[in-house]
């Protein structure tokens, strides 16, 4: 979780103070190499669970501070948003059956949460990004109460000098802008840390770059976005872009974003990290520190490195180096940030397995792998698993194409078995979850696949919001089995529930694909695309793209009716109803609220604007017929209840 107790440096003398600390704690690390004092001849695991909080509708539920204030077990913790949680398991020695012992903590977590929720009609959900999540659920409205959250949102605003801008191209291309940092809390994912001793840390770093793309390809489950089909894990592109301080002119620069991969292999020391950090980075939030981390060390005690543990925090390399104390000793960790939350327990925990069998086996021929296999070709291999999963071709360190099958079955399966066993884990958990791996890479069902076949599937059945509503569902279904997701049937459209569940607010039932003409636009588009098309409204914009008004069937009929022959043709503003004549709506207005506006103005649609008062959707008669076949069906079925 890191330092909570916060703020962001507003001063000279408060930047200068927390600089002079890094710099202790940088000279206070190198003396503790140097000294050999790191604790040696132990490994241990541990990890992170995030997931999102949904109500009865899938739709976040931003319930996260008083679920805090109830749930006395400390593993709980809090995240970025209202409706994220944490979980912290128990660091485990890598022996034995600690995976097994780790699977159990965390179902048991999970099953006190569901009770915990069942008073406020919510449950969780484990998945990368969360299909329903809206932008409008990303206000800082839901930013959770902490101080830490709250003074990065204004550093990074404040470096960035403007708002944050997203381009993501997949299928299909997600292009948008935000004012704050709460895009971020689209992501949760499984972090997994691995204590690595000091001697051997920069062979095991660079080991752990290398196997990150072909670890991520086989795990990947965050392909939606606001209803766009983008990466394969969109995380990696949206973190990036959700955290990235860089203004116009550092972009130029190639000034390296503060979530990256990386540069360049290490060479000598996780010092060459740790410097990097300081060298490159502005310190964005600093924290009362008291302790000088040298003197510490003079005095014969392991200093804390306040300052260097918060600022490493704020740098969110996929693969992040961790320093920490247990039992009085310091140690080493290397902290996995590339796997995804979910699909279920076991898939996480397969996932957890196969790479710490890979960074624990790594075979002796790796040692030096920087000088086998150029940097940039694992960077591109890591970039590939990000956009395409299981779809990726990835260069070895021989040189050779592989497909991601045939690299983790054929090459990377057998080493990490190879690793496990070199840990003395119980059989039975290697041969468990090593099979889970091995199924989903030979089938290619990774938790990404299987939503983006339901998803696509369930379109041809209904609309796209119908569509995301049910796949979501079904991921909440499936993982209470915690059946690995390779054995998973695809989504069915009834699982997104009621007609409530589906249509109760506007953005649930509007088009949001529309054809449009400007102002100055002959009228004779307007029939053209309204024939063609079969449409019966369509909005107007001016030559800046604002919304101006709108051109119905009825407003055409009574033109065409009323031309004579010889008239001069007119531009649709002559025909148009003004903007302020036109009854709008948000997207969060409830359908039978829209439907009440229809039925007493005596109109035929709604166009609907964000708060920017920008046109993002049209909501018409059509929309609600299709509406009332539901309920309809339902009622006489005797799924609603009428009181």
């Amino acid at each position: 979780m890191g330092e909570q107790n916060v703020s962001q440096i507003l001063s000279k003398k408060e930047l200068r103070n927390f600089t002079q600390h890094l710099f202790h704690d940088i000279r206070a690390i190198e003396i503790m190499l140097e000294k050999g004092m790191f604790e040696k001849g132990i490994t241990r695991i541990g990890a992170e669970q995030e997931m999102c909080l949904i109500d009865s509708a899938f739709r976040p539920a931003s319930i996260a501070p008083e679920l805090l204030a109830e749930i006395e077990n400390p593993a709980f913790t809090n995240e970025l948003s209202k409706f994220n949680l944490e979980v912290n398991l128990d660091p485990q020695e890598f022996t034995g059956d600690c995976l097994s012992r780790m699977e159990k903590q965390l179902r048991g977590c999970l099953t006190e949460l569901g009770e915990s929720l069942k008073k406020y009609g919510a449950d969780y959900i484990m998945v990368g990004i969360l299909p329903t999540i809206r932008q409008s659920d990303l206000s800082l409205d839901n930013l959770m109460p902490n101080p830490r959250y709250f003074a990065l949102n204004e550093a990074i605003l404040q470096m960035r000098g403007g708002p944050y801008e997203f381009r993501i191209q997949g299928s299909d291309e997600l292009i948008s802008t935000h004012d704050s940092l709460m895009f971020e809390s689209c992501n949760t994912s499984f972090q997994v840390h691995y204590q690595v001793e000091a001697r051997d840390f920069v062979k095991k770093y660079n080991w752990a770059q290398a196997i990150t793309a072909p670890v991520l390809s086989v795990a990947t489950n965050s392909p939606l976005l606001f209803g766009h089909r983008l990466w394969r894990e969109t995380r990696i592109a949206l973190f990036q872009q959700s955290a990235d301080t860089r203004n116009v002119t550092q972009t130029k620069r190639e000034v390296q974003p503060r979530v990256f991969f990386g540069d360049r292999w290490l060479d000598k020391s996780v010092m060459e990290i740790f410097r990097e950090e300081v060298a490159r980075y502005r310190v964005l939030i600093s924290t009362p520190i008291t302790e000088n981390s040298l003197d510490t060390l003079k005095d014969g005690g392991i200093p804390k490195l306040k300052a260097l543990r918060l600022h490493n925090g704020t740098i969110y390399t996929w693969n992040r180096p961790c320093y920490g104390i247990t039992n009085g000793l310091p140690h080493l960790r290397i902290e996995n940030r590339v796997l995804p939350s979910g699909p279920t327990v076991i898939d996480e925990m397969a996932n957890t397995a196969f790479w710490l069998g890979l960074m624990h086996g790594m075979p002796k021929q790796y040692d030096r792998i920087n000088k086998k296999i150029d940097f940039d070709v694992v960077k591109s291999n890591f970039m590939r698993a990000a956009r395409t999963g299981m779809g990726a071709m990835f260069r070895w360190v021989d040189g050779k194409p592989y497909s991601a099958q045939d690299l983790i079955c054929k090459e990377l399966i057998p080493m990490a078995k190879e690793g496990l066993k070199i840990a003395n884990i119980r059989e039975r958990d290697i041969n468990r979850y090593m099979d889970v791996i091995e199924e989903r890479a030979e089938t290619g069902k990774s938790g990404s696949q299987w939503m983006l076949d339901s998803f696509n599937a369930l379109k041809k059945k209904g609309t796209k919001e119908e569509a995301i509503v049910a796949t979501t569902a079904g991921i909440v279904r499936r993982q209470k089995n915690n059946k690995p997701v390779a054995k998973w049937g695809k989504a069915r459209i009834n699982e997104a529930g009621s007609w409530m569940n589906r249509y109760w607010r506007v953005d649930q039932i509007m088009s949001r694909s529309l054809y449009t003409v400007q102002d100055e636009d002959l009228i004779d588009l307007v029939q053209n695309i309204m024939s063609w098309k079969d449409i019966t409204h369509l909005p107007v914009e001016n030559a800046k793209g604002e919304f101006v008004g709108i051109v119905t069937a009825r407003e055409l009929l009574n033109y065409y009716a009323n031309r004579m022959p010889g008239d001069e043709p007119v531009a649709v503003k002559d025909v148009m109803i003004p903007k302020s004549r036109v009854i709008v709506i948000d997207e969060d207005v409830l359908t039978t609220d829209a439907i009440t506006l229809l039925r007493k103005n005596n109109i035929s649609c709604l166009p609907v604007l964000n708060a920017k008062h920008e046109l993002i959707g049209i909501v018409t008669e059509r929309d609600f017929v299709n509406v009332a076949d539901h309920f309809l069906h339902e009622f006489l079925n005797g799924q609603v209840k009428i009181k």
